[in-house]
């Protein structure tokens, strides 16, 4: 699908790897020169998501002290045209069908963002692919680190990975939001507080 102007919607559970299918698809489309605009919608608050999405006009609505271009117009390269040439790449860990059909989730935008879905499995589902995946990131890191020669496996690695329960990225609900203190995720992670915050901000967790 990269080669088309199809909207595409990425479906799979936080940590699978959806950004990296949605780069792959950019980069090997027509638009690879042009920008490629990120947004993380579920960080924009409900009241101004239009705002974000199309931008407004100075005096649109109290407050709008200026002009404002949306992220789609970013996307078409921040000119002053209205009209744009985009392609949506959405991706969530949600179920939408699901949330569509209890009306949660607005029909008509999922219809428009449901044209070409991919459904990308967690690692628990592919266990097949660990042996290929432990020999890509061997040779990654045996390059990275100047290695004269390839670590060797101990005999059972392999039979371990595949028997591990990979649950995912695991979300610290025991914290109750918690970063530092003795019952934050901080000092659960063993890590400095300052650290978690930092990291969190650049992963806009």
């Amino acid at each position: 699908v990269a080669g088309q102007d199809s909207p595409v919607l990425l479906l799979g559970e936080t940590g699978v790897g959806k950004e990296l299918i949605a780069n792959f698809i950019h980069q090997h489309s027509a638009r690879k020169d042009e920008p490629f605009i990120r947004v993380n919608s579920g960080a924009i608050p409900e009241t101004l998501i239009d705002s974000e999405l199309f931008g407004h006009e100075k005096g649109a609505f109290t407050g709008a002290v200026g002009r404002k271009t949306g992220r789609f117009e970013w996307a078409h390269g921040g000119t002053e045209s209205i009209p744009v040439d985009i392609r949506v790449i959405a991706a969530t860990n949600r179920n939408l069908e699901e949330m569509v059909a209890e009306g949660r989730f607005r029909e008509d935008l999922w219809f428009r963002l449901n044209v070409f879905p991919i459904k990308t499995p967690p690692l628990r589902a592919k266990r097949s692919d660990i042996p290929a995946l432990v020999d890509h990131f061997i040779e990654q890191k045996s390059r990275e680190l100047k290695f004269r020669r390839q670590p060797t496996l101990a005999p059972d690695a392999i039979s371990r990975l595949k028997n591990y329960s990979w649950p995912g990225n695991v979300r610290l609900n025991l914290t109750k939001g918690r970063v530092h203190g003795p019952r934050g995720a901080a000092a659960m992670l063993r890590i400095n507080p300052s650290t978690l915050r930092n990291r969190i901000k650049k992963l806009g967790i």
